[in-house]
């Protein structure tokens, strides 16, 4: 019997690989190239999820994500986190000591910097860690090496040569799991999140205003991003996640206050919060 499919962005052993396994390790992955990839995945039904990284604890938002999950015509129906642990992997047989060279995705190299000075290793940025890992299973010599995760070397049949070598043990990226259907009738163990984004009016103290409204009923806010719409400096679009769910009477009447204030509101997902985000 064939599994369900989640697809993410990435080759096979990416970070989303793992974010996939961990949150939905009844479904097969699905590697795509780009985020747009995986959304149309879901949309035209090869793919029944999409995993897509949404912020980072070092490195804040994910690029174009906040831009897109509104246009994407999905919605957000889970939450996953992967502790980002670094690998320093080559092809079997290499010793550390004649490892010359490293490549991985250009976020990833500053968070192994302090190993690699130490052990003198010259840092090359590629597109995608995974790929490189897969590209240098194919072809590469014994003074090259990859960043990346645990994963990646088990599938592409490379062996690691030091682990968890990152400066920081808290660097962790939050994903989302998007579904074609919203899901609202869970209620989860650790509470729930309400991810929304919306547009003031054009009037005055319009942001002060339209969030009186959860301060006033006791609601928390865990993100409150804002970003250029239409490439216009005066249009502005605010992402917020919020704990509750929107039948919960206090989040109701916020949310009631807020569209007093905005020109547009639209509800991207309500979904259990993960025991990690505690």
């Amino acid at each position: 019997m064939t599994k369900p499919l989640i697809a993410f962005q990435g080759a096979l052993g990416a970070y989303s690989h793992e974010a996939c396994q961990s949150a939905r390790p009844d479904h097969d992955p699905l590697p795509c190239r780009t985020f747009e990839e995986c959304i149309d995945a879901v949309l035209d039904g090869t793919a029944d999820l999409a995993m897509l990284p949404v912020e980072n604890s070092t490195y804040g938002r994910v690029a174009d994500i906040h831009s897109l999950l509104p246009k994407s015509g999905l919605h957000i129906v889970d939450e996953a986190f992967v502790r980002v642990r670094i690998s320093l992997m080559a092809r079997p047989g290499t010793r550390l000591e004649d490892v010359k060279s490293v490549r991985a995705h250009l976020v990833l190299l500053p968070q192994a910097r302090s190993f690699l000075r130490q052990h003198g290793i010259r840092a090359e940025a590629a597109a995608d860690s995974a790929g490189a890992a897969a590209e240098l299973a194919r072809a590469g010599d014994p003074g090259e090496a990859v960043l990346a995760s645990e994963l990646a070397a088990e599938i592409h049949g490379l062996e690691i040569l030091a682990s968890d070598i990152e400066d920081h043990g808290h660097n962790t990226t939050r994903f989302l799991v998007m579904s074609r259907e919203p899901n609202y009738a869970r209620r989860g163990a650790h509470g729930m999140i309400t991810t929304f984004v919306f547009e003031v009016r054009n009037i005055p103290a319009a942001l002060y205003k339209a969030m009186g409204g959860f301060a006033t009923n006791g609601i928390n806010l865990t993100k409150l991003e804002s970003y250029m719409v239409g490439g216009s400096f005066t249009a502005t679009q605010f992402y917020v996640d919020i704990e509750g769910h929107p039948e919960d009477a206090n989040v109701r009447l916020a949310l009631d206050e807020l569209k007093y204030f905005t020109q547009m509101l639209e509800i991207l997902g309500v979904y259990p919060a993960d025991l990690q985000r505690h």
